[in-house]
């Protein structure tokens, strides 16, 4: 196997045509060049250069190992360069993605400080279901992604926790909860849930405590919603729903004995290049920058 040193040698060699100047060009001595381009010599079996007191030129066999390698040997160097500028640098694309309402209006806040610290860099957000979030991070189809806790993924990793919300029951206008202020975890063992994939509010009713009907199954959270405003059933949610999923079909009831969401951003544990973690510091200087703590919604 030709290793990168002679490769080097070789295609300065080939280009300068002269061992002094192509010493000075890879900073090495005469007599380290001309060893090289020996060796390599003998592992192709033949001569690579002609070589006089006067001139160096190619050979047959040179010219073509030229022609061949230079190509190969530049798509390389660009290759290794792209990769440290992809871990390093801060150009190209970030893909960030969300999945509710509130979380792309925090996005946009983040990026605004990421563009004003990475210019070069262009943030394209885009907008995922719940369950399909942890698995396009981890894909890489994604950057990062904001969502709520707990990721329990070994090939995932995730900031600290940037905004915590308490959370809230959805349930239709005329469901007898509407007439409480709050209601408690206990009471959603009495009331049909509708199950949303991905969704991470608080969990269904335990396995032994069997509903009053059949739970409903949405695909979107807009769906889950019309569901409960058609009386079919609840929604845990985050409190954000009331601002940003207000409906007159629904009501929103704290959870008083509920614990918080907690929103983070999340990216592939083996992906933490220069742009996720400046988006990640922007976002920490959004939320915190002025040693605040963003206040659940409202």
């Amino acid at each position: 196997m030709i290793e990168r040193h002679e490769v080097e040698a070789f295609l300065t060699l080939a280009e300068e045509l002269h061992f002094g100047r192509t010493a000075a060009k890879l900073r090495i001595s005469t007599a380290r060049v001309s060893q090289t381009v020996r060796k390599l010599e003998r592992r192709v079996g033949v001569p690579l250069f002609h070589r006089t007191s006067r001139r160096v030129s190619l050979t047959t066999v040179g010219r073509q190992l030229y022609d061949e390698l230079l190509p190969a040997w530049d798509g390389l160097r660009a290759a290794v360069q792209r990769a440290i500028e992809t871990g390093r640098g801060l150009s190209g694309a970030l893909h960030v993605a969300f999945a509710s309402a509130a979380a792309a209006q925090l996005l946009t806040g983040v990026t605004q400080i990421f563009r004003e610290r990475a210019p070069d860099c262009e943030v394209r957000i885009r907008e995922l279901q719940a369950d399909q979030m942890l698995r396009r991070i981890r894909s890489g189809e994604v950057d990062l992604g904001l969502t709520t806790l707990p990721v329990d993924d070994p090939d995932l990793t995730h900031g600290p926790v940037l905004v915590r919300e308490a959370q809230v029951l959805a349930v239709p206008v005329g469901h007898p909860f509407a007439r409480r202020e709050s209601v408690l975890a206990a009471d959603l063992t009495r009331v049909p849930l509708v199950r949303l994939p991905g969704h991470t509010a608080i969990p269904p009713r335990p396995a032994d405590a069997p509903p009053a009907r059949a739970d409903p199954t949405a695909g979107t959270f807009q769906e889950a919603l019309t569901l409960v405003g058609a009386g079919q059933g609840t929604l845990p949610a985050g409190a954000h729903a009331r601002r940003y999923y207000a409906r007159p079909d629904i009501i929103y009831l704290p959870i008083s004995d509920a614990p918080a969401l907690e929103w983070v951003l999340v990216w592939p544990t083996d992906r933490h290049t220069a742009r996720v973690r400046a988006f990640a510091e922007a976002a920490d200087t959004l939320i915190h920058g002025r040693g605040t703590t963003r206040q659940p919604p409202r």
